[in-house]
C-alpha cells in the first residue's frame, strides 16, 4: 500500500483533511467562548467533525485523488463553517443562540458556494469526488437551516431539505433514477434559491406570514424541479426499454418473415 502511495504520489490520508477537523475543533471552542456554545451544540459539533473526517478519508482512498485540491480546500471551509451552524441549531432547542452568528456563517458558507467550482475549473483541479463533495455540504446545509425553521415556521419545512435525500433513498429502490442528468440552469437557480430564501427566512428580517410564504415558494419550486428531472429519468428509461425491445425483436426475426417481405414487391 505504502509503495503504491509513493509510486503515484497519492495520500488518501493527507493533512488536509486532518487540518479541516482540527480548525473545526478550534471553532467549536471559539463558539463556546464567544456565544456560550452548551455542551449539546459542542458535542453535535464534534459528531460532525469526525464523521466529517470519517467520510472524506474513505472518500478520498476510494478516489485515488493524486491530491486534495485547491477546490476542495475550499469546500472543506465550507463544511467547517456549516459545522458551526450545525452545532449552534442544535443549541438552539435548549437555549437562544445569536442568530446573527448562525446566520452570517451560513451565509459565507452558501457564497463559497459559487467559489469552488471556480477554483476547479481555473486550476483544472475539478473531479468527482470534487462534485459530490460540493453537493453533499449543500444538502447538509438545507437540511440544518430546514430544522432551524421547523420551529417557527412548522415541520412542513423539512421538506426542502429531505427531499434530495429522499430521492437518493428512491433511486436504492429504482435503479433508473440514477441516471445522468443534462445540464439545467434552471435546477441550478431553484438550488441556489433555497439556500438564500432560507438564510433570509432564518434570519428573522421577514414577518413570520411573509418568510413562510417565501419558503413556501421555495418549496413548491424544488418540487417542481425534482419532478421535472424525474419525468426526464423515466422518459429515458422508457425510450431506453423500447430500444432494447426492439433490438430483442430484429435479432429473433422469423426466417419465412424475412422471406415474404423481400417477396412482396414481386407480386
Amino acid at each position: 500500500m505504502v509503495a503504491v502511495q509513493e509510486r503515484y504520489d497519492t495520500r488518501p490520508f493527507g493533512p488536509d483533511i486532518t487540518a479541516g477537523m482540527g480548525v473545526q475543533l478550534l471553532l467549536l471552542e471559539v463558539l463556546c467562548r464567544a456565544v456560550g456554545l452548551s455542551m449539546v451544540g459542542w458535542l453535535t459539533g464534534l459528531v460532525f467533525a469526525v464523521a466529517t473526517w470519517a467520510v472524506l478519508t474513505v472518500a478520498v482512498r476510494r478516489s485515488w485523488t493524486l491530491t486534495f485540491g485547491p477546490a476542495n480546500r475550499v469546500t472543506l471551509a465550507r463544511t467547517i463553517l456549516v459545522g458551526g451552524v450545525t452545532a449552534m441549531v442544535a443549541d438552539s432547542f435548549g437555549r437562544h443562540v445569536p442568530v446573527a452568528v448562525l446566520i452570517a456563517f451560513a451565509a459565507v458558507a452558501l457564497v463559497l458556494d459559487g467559489v469552488d467550482g471556480k477554483v476547479a475549473r481555473h486550476t483544472g483541479t475539478a473531479t468527482p469526488l470534487g462534485a459530490r463533495f460540493d453537493m453533499e455540504v449543500d444538502a447538509f446545509l438545507i437540511l440544518v437551516l430546514c430544522i432551524h425553521l421547523a420551529l417557527p415556521l412548522g415541520a412542513w419545512v423539512l421538506a426542502i431539505g429531505l427531499m434530495r435525500y429522499a430521492f437518493v433513498a428512491a433511486s436504492w429502490v429504482l435503479p433508473w433514477l440514477r441516471g445522468a442528468l443534462p445540464h439545467s440552469m434552471a435546477r441550478k437557480t431553484v438550488a441556489a434559491l433555497q439556500g438564500v430564501v432560507l438564510v433570509v427566512a432564518g434570519a428573522g428580517i421577514l414577518p413570520r406570514d411573509s418568510a413562510a410564504a417565501a419558503v413556501a415558494v421555495a418549496l413548491a419550486l424544488l418540487v417542481w424541479s425534482f419532478g421535472r428531472d424525474v419525468a426526464w429519468l423515466w422518459r429515458v428509461r422508457e425510450r431506453a426499454g423500447a430500444t432494447t425491445v426492439s433490438a430483442v425483436r430484429a435479432r429473433h426475426v422469423p426466417a419465412w418473415s424475412v422471406t415474404s417481405r423481400r417477396a412482396a414487391p414481386n407480386k
